[in-house]
């Protein structure tokens, strides 16, 4: 028999991890996890327990899903609601969820995923990482505007899948601290105070200290 499990690798770091996690806790998978420290590179491990040498890495029913963005899609068949309601909303949750899934590649490489990283605040502000930022400022703002009023998540009241895709953002800017609008700082609060959220963050918390990776755990240089 298949064993149902999440592979993921070191929670201080996997952005995409934290995605594919986010949506499994959300569905409530019944599964084991099995976390891969990464080499901040290629980890061969990595390679060799998924098919598509990444990570998160679902195996669930006698299935296989192994990127972020189908392990959401996987999730909320198995749990219905994990996506708002209405039509109008949870298309418009499935674009901007596929517009991060896809984009923001210059804030990415300048500001990778490290939730413990010190001396970080400010040190990231190249143009084309600011214009990032504002894309996903002005896509929260629209949001939130349309569908948001309800509660403090991206569609009110409930974190869905489109909350899970954009947590890892909300982490690297807590960590860089660069300038937000009064509203998009609140976002990263309510993201940031999530009970699956927050214990994602204590479990990276208490990963050994042989996990880390030096380069990301000290300040970087600015650009």
């Amino acid at each position: 028999m298949t064993q149902d499990r999440l592979t993921i690798g070191t929670r201080r770091y996997s952005s995409w991890s934290l995605r594919g996690w986010l949506a499994v806790r959300l569905a409530r998978l019944q599964v084991e996890e099995i976390v891969i420290p990464l080499a901040g590179g290629t980890t061969p491990a990595v390679q060799a327990a998924s098919p598509g040498g990444t990570v998160p890495f679902l195996e669930h029913a006698g299935n296989q899903v192994w990127d972020s963005l189908a392990i959401a899609e996987y999730c909320a068949e198995q749990a219905p609601g994990l996506w708002p309601d209405s039509p109008a909303a949870r298309a418009h949750a499935r674009v901007i969820s596929a517009e991060m899934h896809a984009g923001f590649r210059d804030l990415r490489s300048a500001m990778p995923m490290s939730l413990f990283r010190a001396g970080a605040a400010g040190t990231c502000n190249a143009p084309a990482v600011a214009d990032n930022i504002a894309r996903i400022e002005a896509i929260w703002a629209e949001t939130r505007a349309r569908f948001g009023a309800t509660g403090p998540y991206l569609f009110g009241a409930s974190f869905t899948l489109a909350d899970a895709m954009y947590a890892p953002v909300v982490a690297r800017l807590l960590t860089y601290e660069p300038p937000l609008s009064a509203e998009s700082a609140a976002y990263c609060r309510a993201v940031r105070r999530h009970a699956l959220v927050a214990a994602w963050y204590d479990a990276a918390a208490e990963e050994p200290r042989e996990w880390w990776i030096e380069k990301y755990e000290t300040a970087p240089e600015p650009v």
